[in-house]
């Protein structure tokens, strides 16, 4: 290992041994260390030999992390740097791998000569060799994902197009009126005609040219082949009409699209750029949301937003968490009370401790996990883009194939039209360019989109997230629904109303244990006895070497001394076991929490509220036809006497995570397809597990959040019921949408088969269903929240 230092100036020197036996040399921090090759077995992709080129490139970069997944880039320095030029480099990098870095992970891949590939959870760590105390002097900075060009020109993609197909309009038009009313020349309408063309087809025609220069074709293509085809055979009226046709449906299709970002985009605009921090001595200063730190106060006035996820230390207000949540209702909050990035504070002053950075706060979170959701697509979306590349040149096979038939075996002229006993006879040319349009699959390519990204765009504003298009078919087929008990039909919001000792005399010190404790964790119960501890001023202990015992509590050390906390279970084993077999458990209604400790044993008592609409969405799911089972760890007797309460189908009480996860695949190996509602840690295996997965998102662990693929953002469980119906009403779209694209492509295909349909139709049965598939779609986008 090289020496101690306390910095890496240029120029340092430092050895590797590898195992082989040879020594490497590496000088400054520029200059990449040599190991030996990769296995045969292990291969490098170009995204990892790309951010390796990027690394090489770059003085005093030593790393660079990607999580396309949560849409994190960061990079790890030593020494001087310049940043200016890092942040363009990075861009461009990142920009140029976007569609690669989307099929990470790294498993079974290797880093080329000189650099290390890694895997940190969904994230991928490509860094240059040094010896092991180097990476303890990195500094990683963390950038925001880069917006790519698509993206950067979405926003006024519509608008462009709608130009073209603007200026395409005027000049066909005015070549009509002079062609019908003769006031001009046959070349003054052709060129007329031909400045149509070349505006319509302008933009196709950039496209066009760059998938041929990676040896694609797609449907812009056999529109432009259509387009050239008219020209040829002397119908520039309907090339020119074709055009217009196609780039005013573009325009209108990336108007919906667009539609459908704008509204999720909007999340982006809450998220405040500055903050007011309270200093030590009481002075206030404002700063960048950059230079917030975890346990900075900081102070709200009525009006601005808050910068990050905290808890209120001071004032009284009232928040506006509907673009976070969905909820209309304003919120309030006192001392103790959490508050969350991006929610506007109406009415009060405050202050509020800060618990995560701006980067990961819950506001954070849920953009990525929209953007994320955009990028993933349905299985029906994935298999519609696979059809779609492979039907363009089935159409292209088949208009060839048919031209000849009509010529050949038809007896058709080639290319020249004629009359037949007072009937015009088209030619095969025209007809194999009609055939072409007719069978182009543009609706198709766009029928699941469409309702796709409309759907998410709904969910968002609603307060539901879709992580992903495979969700929201999957959430339609569900047929049974099983929930958590605590923070999912109860409201969570458990209130301590007790708390005993055994022998009495000792329920301070058992209150303050459980308090300490409880610091470390989120779950609801944790929530309840912490808020009560900092509203009572309640003794914190120090503690240390804090573990979870999953399913059962917590253990800790209080100075020499062994301490736990969790369920009855606990006490059934040891020394214990007989005696708390003779102490009654708490009444139904009750939750309780045992503590044990060095001479203290005792029992903090909760009260938990079953939530006013669970009874009602519970009637409503049995009247959808969706079974509901309630998996809970609480005791039997709390969770019976919620469930009568509620009418479930069925309890299953004291369960252990794995217990859970067991009881999952027992309904799925029943032939059922199941949704699991659950928000807490515990709740993340049977989340895993289940057909769908849906946590209560406000207060959701982050282990529940990473598990689920649809997140109800104001923990209410009646958007469950949201959530199912808006799956309902996609699948119904997207199987309209089918109908529509489908239906007109067999109708017209036919009859364009038997030359029986003019281009011009053909044109307008084309345009006509892809502008209908793309506003059909968009009906999700206002739809309302009905069955």
């Amino acid at each position: 290992s090289c020496d101690s230092v306390s910095h890496f100036p240029d120029g340092f020197s430092c050895f590797l041994w590898y195992g082989t036996g040879t020594v490497s040399t590496v000088r400054g921090n520029s200059e990449p260390m040599r190991n030996p090759q990769p296995s045969a077995a292990a291969s490098t992709a170009p995204w990892i030999a790309a951010l390796a080129e990027f690394l090489q490139s770059q003085p005093g970069v030593e790393a660079v992390r990607v999580d396309p997944t949560a849409r994190k880039v960061s990079v790890a320095t030593l020494g001087k740097v310049d940043l200016a030029l890092l942040d363009q480099r990075l861009t461009e990098v990142i920009a140029a791998l976007e569609e690669k870095l989307a099929t990470l992970p790294a498993a079974g891949l290797a880093a080329p000569s000189g650099f290390v590939l890694k895997q940190e959870g969904e994230a991928s760590v490509v860094s240059k060799q040094s010896c092991e105390t180097a990476p303890h002097f990195w500094k990683w900075r963390e950038y925001q994902w880069p917006e790519t060009p698509q993206e950067a020109e979405e926003e006024e993609d519509w608008r462009v197009l709608g130009g073209f197909a603007a200026v395409c309009w005027v000049f066909g038009t005015s070549a009509f009126l002079i062609e019908y009313f003769h006031w001009g020349s046959t070349t003054t309408v052709n060129v007329l005609y031909g400045l149509s063309i070349v505006a319509g087809g302008w933009d196709a025609a950039i496209d066009v040219w760059a998938k041929i220069r990676k040896g694609e074709l797609d449907i812009h293509f056999l529109m432009l082949a259509v387009a050239a085809g008219a020209m040829a055979i002397g119908h520039w009226g309907e090339g020119a009409l074709l055009l217009f046709l196609f780039s005013a449906s573009g325009a209108m299709e990336a108007y919906a699209l667009n539609r459908t970002h704008r509204e999720v985009d909007s999340l982006l605009k809450a998220a405040p750029k500055e903050a007011t921090r309270v200093e030590a001595d009481g002075k206030q200063t404002v700063i960048k949301v950059e230079e917030i730190a975890v346990g900075n106060t900081l102070f709200v006035k009525p009006g601005e937003a808050f910068s990050a996820d905290g808890l209120v230390t001071s004032g009284k207000t009232a928040v506006d968490e509907s673009n976070l949540t969905g909820e209309a209702r304003p919120v309030e909050k006192a001392a103790g009370d959490q508050v969350f990035s991006g929610t506007i504070n109406l009415w009060g002053a405050a202050e509020f401790s800060v618990q995560r950075l701006p980067a990961e706060s819950t506001l954070q979170r849920i953009i990525r996990l929209i953007q994320t959701a955009q990028k993933l697509k349905a299985p029906s979306e994935r298999f519609t883009d696979k059809f779609g590349v492979r039907y363009t040149y089935a159409v292209l096979g088949l208009t060839t194939a048919m031209f000849f038939v009509w010529w050949l075996i038809g007896g058709i002229a080639p290319f020249d039209n004629f009359v037949r006993d007072g009937v015009e006879i088209r030619s095969a040319f025209y007809r194999a360019m009609t055939l072409l349009v007719v069978a182009s699959p543009c609706a198709l390519v766009l029928s699941i989109p469409s309702a796709i990204l409309a759907a998410i765009a709904w969910g968002a504003k609603h307060g539901i997230l879709f992580r992903g298009g495979a969700a929201i078919e999957k959430l339609a087929d569900v047929n049974l629904v099983s929930l958590d008990k605590t923070g999912t039909l109860t409201t969570g919001d458990l209130e301590v109303v007790g708390y005993e000792s055994y022998p009495p005399g000792r329920e301070q010190e058992v209150l303050e244990l459980a308090y300490s404790l409880e610091q470390n964790s989120q779950h609801p119960i944790a929530r309840a006895i912490t808020s009560y501890g900092r509203k009572h001023g309640v003794t914190e202990h120090e503690i240390a070497d804090f573990q979870s015992i999953t399913g059962q509590g917590l253990k800790a050390k209080h100075g020499d001394a062994t301490v736990l906390l969790g369920r009855r279970e606990l006490l059934n084993e040891g020394p214990l076991a007989a005696w708390i077999k003779d102490v009654p458990p708490a009444s139904p209604e009750l939750s309780e929490v045992w503590v044990i400790g060095k001479g203290v044993i005792g029992r903090v008592l909760l009260k938990d509220e079953v939530r006013m609409q669970s009874k009602a969405v519970l009637a409503e799911m049995k009247r959808l036809g969706l079974k509901t089972v309630m998996l809970t760890g609480d005791r039997r007797q709390a969770a019976e006497s919620v469930a009568k309460e509620l009418g479930l189908d069925e309890v299953r009480a004291g369960l252990s995570p794995e217990a859970k996860v067991a009881a999952i695949q027992e309904f799925r190996h029943a032939g059922m397809k199941v949704a699991m509602v659950g928000d807490g840690v515990n709740d993340a295996p049977s989340l895993a597990a289940a057909f769908v997965s849906v946590a209560m998102g406000a207060r959701g662990s982050d282990a529940a959040l990473e598990q689920s693929e649809v997140i109800l953002m104001n923990d209410k469980i009646e958007n469950f019921l949201s959530a199912y119906r808006l799956s309902q009403r996609a699948r119904r779209v997207i199987r309209q949408n089918l109908f529509i694209s489908l239906g007109t492509v067999l109708v017209m295909v036919g009859c364009a088969l038997f030359g029986i349909v003019p281009l011009t139709i053909g044109v307008f049965a084309h345009e006509g269903s892809t502008v209908v598939v793309c506003l059909n779609g968009l009906r999700l986008l206002f739809g309302k929240d009905r069955a």
